[in-house]
């Protein structure tokens, strides 16, 4: 069944940080054939962006891991899909969530259709959240009932959920830094 898992391309969200990259590495060991795809979202150069230093810690993960690294700018869309809608709400006295909105536009629209045509079959994030399959896919809460993330999940589409993996679901966070140092 492993040899069968490498012929399955998944492509893995890689910020960089220590949730992707057990993500990825989860997958890895469980026999896929893992690529990682880093996104930038915002690329103003100031204190409180850190898109070169993301970058290049997602590039140390995929070099421990020995995958490969795509790397895309989604800068306009984060601006015209999220950051646009983020402020007009604030203007109209709402309290919008860009998280959310994020999620739905970025990493499970325009990420998706990337990895796609990168190959992917799947794509896979660290969120810790489950998906229970079926005819409709739906969301459930994460083992880890503290690091919950569903509710920033919560407008994807089902689409995109028959595609996605959360390897992080069934994990609690302190496994999940052992993972990582280990």
């Amino acid at each position: 069944v492993k040899a069968l898992l490498l012929w399955v391309i998944i492509i893995v969200a890689l910020s960089g940080g220590v949730d992707s990259a057990v993500t990825a590495l989860c997958l890895l060991r469980d026999g896929y054939h893992v690529e990682a795809l880093h996104m930038t979202n915002w690329d103003d150069a100031n204190e409180y962006c850190t898109a070169g230093t993301d970058l290049a810690d997602a590039r140390r993960v995929c070099a421990d891991l020995g995958i490969h690294l795509h790397h895309v700018n989604f800068s306009r869309e984060y601006r015209d899909d999220v950051f646009a809608d983020f402020l007009s709400e604030l203007r109209a006295g709402r309290t919008p969530n860009p998280d959310v909105a994020c999620n739905r536009h970025i990493k499970f629209g325009v990420f998706l259709e990337h990895a796609g045509r990168l190959g992917a079959d799947l794509i896979a994030t660290g969120h810790y959240a489950r998906i229970l399959a079926g005819l409709k896919p739906r969301l459930f809460m994460p083992a880890d009932r503290e690091k919950d993330q569903t509710y920033f999940l919560h407008s994807i589409e089902g689409s995109a959920l028959r595609r996605t993996l959360f390897p992080l679901g069934l994990l609690e966070k302190s496994e999940v830094r052992r993972l990582a140092r280990d």
